[in-house]
C-alpha cells in the first residue's frame, strides 16, 4: 500500500471483488471500462484513494462506486463491500412488451408477414 491510503486500481478492483483476477482488472482498466473521478483510467497502475468515484461497466451494467478504503486482502464478500459504497443507478423498469408476451394459439405455427406488422404496430402504439 503506499503513502496516504493510495492504491493502485487493478489491485483494489480485485480486492473489492469486482473482478476474479488481477489480470483481469489491469485487462477492464487497459480497455477504457473504469473511469476514476469521471477521467479514464490509462494504467492498471494509476491510484485510487477514498473519495474517489469509480465508474465501470461490466457485463451490460453500470456500476458507481465510491472508495471508501483501501484493501489489504481479497477476503470474503462482506469484507469486500466495506471497501465501497454503491452509488449505482436503479436498473430501469422493465417495460410493458418485456413483461408480457403476445400470445398465440398453440400449434398455429409461426407468425405470417401479416401478423408481425400487425404486432409491431400494437406495440408502436404505446
Amino acid at each position: 500500500m503506499s503513502a496516504e491510503g493510495r492504491q493502485r486500481i487493478d489491485k483494489w478492483l480485485f480486492f473489492a471483488r469486482a473482478v476474479k483476477s488481477r489480470s483481469l482488472a489491469a485487462k477492464l482498466v487497459a480497455t477504457g471500462r473504469v473511469r476514476i473521478n469521471r477521467d479514464k483510467a490509462a494504467q492498471a497502475s494509476d491510484l485510487v484513494r477514498p473519495g474517489d468515484v469509480l465508474t465501470m461497466t461490466l457485463d451490460r451494467r453500470i456500476l458507481v462506486w465510491k472508495v471508501v478504503a483501501p484493501g489489504a486482502r481479497r477476503g470474503p464478500a462482506e469484507e469486500a463491500r466495506t471497501l465501497y459504497e454503491d452509488l449505482s443507478p436503479a436498473p430501469a423498469p422493465r417495460g410493458v412488451e418485456d413483461a408480457i408476451a403476445p400470445l398465440r394459439e398453440a400449434g398455429s405455427g409461426r407468425p405470417t408477414k401479416k401478423e408481425r406488422r400487425q404486432t409491431d404496430r400494437l406495440r408502436d402504439e404505446d
